[in-house]
C-alpha cells in the first residue's frame, strides 16, 4: 500500500471553487484509491466554510484535475459512512450516520434536535360518503433493498453525480443542481407560434394537470399515485406525479411535495424514483429534491430518497401505486412524509418556513412535466403519467385515488370540494370522477406532442 497526503484543487468557470485536503491509500494491484477529505467549499454551503461530508460526493470531470486520475474515480468516500451498498441498478447507497446528515449544513438548523418520529399518529380515515375507513396497506420496496439494508442509527443516502451534459448548461449550473428551474410567474402565457392560439401556462415552463383543493387550513394531504415510467424526451426535462401542499405569495410561494418522478438532470438516469422537494420562494434561491441541499431530515433507514421504485406499473401488466402522506406535527409543526402507511421518511423542519410553519392555503394532486418546449410548438414529446391520456375505465393512465386531507380535527377526510385543472388540455388532461364509485378518482396526463399537440 502506498500512501499520500494531498492537496487537491479545482476551479470551473468559477462555479466551483473547492480544496480538498486528501489522505489516500493506493492499492496498485487493483487500481483504487481510498480517500478521506475535508472539504473547503461554497458549493456545498452559503459561505466557504470546512465540512466533513457524511456522504458521498461526485463533481463531473474531477478526474482530470486529480494527479492520480488513473486511480480516482471521481468519489471521495468519507468517514461517516458505515456501510455502502451497491445496486443491481447501478446506485450506490451510503448508510451514514443519521445525526451528520446534510441536514444539519443548513444556518437555519445549526441547533436543530432531530425529531425521531412523528408525536401525533392519524390513524383514522374518513370517505367522501362519511364512513370511516382504516388505512389500507401498500407493499412498497426500492431496488437496493435486494443487495443489503442500512442498520439502525443510519439513513440510506445515494451518491448523486451532476450529470456531464447538464453540467455546462447555465440553468443547470452546480449552485443550481437539484433545484427545480426558477418559476418565473412573469410571461406565464405564450403564443403557438403556427396558431392565434393562446396558451396560459400557471407558471413558465412547467405544464400542470392537478385536482386543487383550497379554502381551509390544511394540516396534510394524501393520496395513493399508481407509479409510472413515463418518456421523458431531453435531460433537462422531467416528469412528476406528486401531492403537493403550498402557502404564501402566488409570486413567492412555499411548497412541499412528494411522489415519484422521472429527472435525468437530477438524478443521471431515466429510472421512476421516489422523490421529496421544497421551496420556501418559489425555486428562486431555495430548495431542492431529496437530500441534494440541506434541509429535509432524514430519520428512515429503510427507504433512501432519489432511489428507484419497485415495481411499477405497464401498460400490459399489474398496476402498481405508492401511498404518500404529509402532515404537519401538532407538536413541532415539522412536516412529515409517510410512506405506504407505515415509513415515516422524515420531514422538513418548521425553521424553513414562514407561511409553512403553520398551514398549508392549498393542496394539490397530480402531474407536473418541466420543459422549455410546453406552452409552444414543436412541443415537448415528454410524458404525463403513463403518457395516456386519463383513462378511468381501464385506470391506464396517471392516477391518483383514496384522496384525503388533514384539517384541525386531525381526521383524514376527503376534501370538501376540489377542482381539477390543467394548463394544455390538449397535451395533458385531467378527468376527475365521483360519481358511481366507492370513492372518487383522479386520472390525468398525456403524450405531450401528438396531432392535437403539435
Amino acid at each position: 500500500m502506498v500512501k499520500y497526503n494531498i492537496t487537491w484543487k479545482l476551479e470551473v468557470e468559477g462555479e466551483i471553487r473547492i480544496v480538498v485536503r486528501l489522505e489516500a491509500e493506493e492499492d496498485p494491484s487493483d487500481y483504487r484509491v481510498s480517500i478521506s477529505a475535508v472539504i473547503i467549499s461554497p458549493f456545498f454551503a452559503n459561505s466557504a466554510s470546512h465540512h466533513r461530508f457524511p456522504h458521498s460526493v461526485y463533481l463531473p470531470n474531477a478526474h482530470a484535475f486529480f494527479p492520480f486520475s488513473k486511480f480516482f474515480s471521481s468519489r471521495l468516500v468519507v468517514n461517516a459512512t458505515v456501510r455502502t451498498i451497491q445496486s443491481e441498478d447501478g446506485d450506490v447507497i451510503d448508510c451514514i450516520d443519521m445525526y451528520k446528515q446534510p441536514a444539519f449544513d443548513h444556518p437555519a438548523l445549526k441547533d436543530h434536535q432531530i425529531q425521531l418520529k412523528p408525536s401525533y399518529d392519524v390513524k383514522m380515515e374518513i370517505t367522501s360518503d362519511g364512513e370511516k375507513q382504516d388505512s389500507a396497506t401498500t407493499t412498497t420496496t426500492q431496488k437496493w433493498h435486494k443487495s443489503g439494508t442500512c442498520p439502525k442509527g443510519t439513513i440510506p443516502v445515494r451518491r448523486n453525480t451532476i450529470p456531464k451534459n447538464l453540467a455546462s448548461k447555465r440553468q443547470h449550473s452546480t449552485s443550481n443542481y437539484g433545484r427545480k428551474p426558477p418559476m418565473h410567474l412573469q410571461s406565464h402565457y405564450d403564443k403557438k407560434s403556427n396558431e392565434n392560439e393562446t396558451v396560459y401556462l400557471q407558471l413558465k415552463n412547467h405544464s400542470l394537470a392537478f385536482l386543487h383543493t383550497e379554502g381551509f387550513a390544511y394540516l396534510g394531504a394524501k393520496g395513493d399515485i399508481q407509479v409510472w415510467n413515463p418518456l421523458v424526451e431531453s435531460d433537462d426535462e422531467y416528469s412528476t406525479s406528486h401531492v403537493a401542499l403550498k402557502s404564501g405569495p402566488y409570486y413567492n410561494f412555499e411548497a412541499i411535495e412528494s411522489g415519484w418522478a422521472v429527472n435525468p438532470g437530477v438524478y443521471g438516469d431515466r429510472q421512476t424514483r421516489l422523490f421529496v422537494y421544497w421551496t420556501g420562494d418559489a425555486s428562486k434561491e431555495t430548495g431542492c429534491f431529496d437530500l441534494t441541499c440541506p434541509g429535509f431530515v432524514q430519520t428512515s433507514n429503510e427507504l433512501a430518497l432519489g432511489a428507484a421504485i419497485y415495481p411499477i406499473s405497464n401498460l400490459s401488466g399489474l398496476p402498481y401505486q405508492i401511498t404518500i402522506f404529509i402532515h404537519r406535527d401538532p407538536n413541532t409543526s415539522n412536516w412529515w412524509v409517510q410512506y405506504g402507511e407505515r415509513i415515516n421518511i422524515g420531514y422538513w423542519p418548521s425553521d424553513l418556513f414562514g407561511w409553512l410553519r403553520s398551514h398549508a392555503e392549498t393542496v394539490q394532486w397530480g402531474g407536473e412535466v418541466y420543459s422549455t418546449r410546453v406552452g409552444t410548438h414543436p412541443h415537448t414529446a415528454t410524458d404525463m403519467g403513463s403518457g395516456q391520456f386519463p383513462d378511468w375505465v381501464s385506470g391506464m393512465s396517471g392516477s391518483v385515488k383514496r384522496i384525503r386531507v388533514l384539517e384541525n380535527n386531525m381526521i383524514l377526510r376527503f376534501p370538501q370540494w376540489v377542482f381539477s385543472f390543467t394548463d394544455e388540455y390538449d397535451c395533458y388532461s385531467t378527468y376527475y370522477i365521483s360519481d358511481y364509485v366507492p370513492d372518487p378518482q383522479f386520472f390525468y396526463g398525456g403524450p405531450g406532442q401528438n396531432p392535437r399537440c403539435p
